[in-house]
């Protein structure tokens, strides 16, 4: 079974890792981004090792993001990022194939144990089932 694993962040988030603090995001220290890089790369390493892993990314912060929806008027609205209203977007992902729920699950709580600075927030991980070719899922 396949799955999407999403992991949440915010703009303030990305400003913390870019070393500029905002309220409920402190600054990342070289050393604890270097941590993070590694810790994620372990588990991305494991995952090619067992054969789960199809694809990972992480994402640029919100501020680079572009929302184009249809107007009233049937043409395109195209409006640049960051968006105050939203309060979370995803931040990077992984495309897995797993043989249960529970194997998914698993490395997801790995995912929210990933090192970061005492005071950051702690972001949830989404786990979505990727429907196959006939609609099942």
């Amino acid at each position: 079974m396949k799955y999407l694993v999403m992991v949440q962040g915010t703009q303030a988030d990305y400003d913390g890792m870019q070393g500029k603090p905002t309220p409920g995001s402190p600054a990342w220290s070289e050393a604890e981004m270097q941590a993070m890089f590694a810790y994620m790369g372990a588990i991305n390493d494991d995952l090619s090792e067992s054969g789960e892993l199809i694809d990972a990314q992480g994402l640029t912060e919100p501020a680079k993001t572009r929302l184009v929806a249809q107007g009233e008027d049937g043409k395109a609205v195209i409006t640049d990022g960051p968006y105050s209203e939203t309060k979370e977007l995803m931040a990077g992902y992984w495309v897995l194939d797993c043989a249960s729920l529970e194997r998914v699950t698993e490395i997801a709580e790995r995912v929210t144990r990933c090192p970061q600075p005492a005071d950051a927030a702690t972001r949830a991980v989404v786990i979505r089932p990727i429907q196959d070719g006939s609609g099942d899922v």
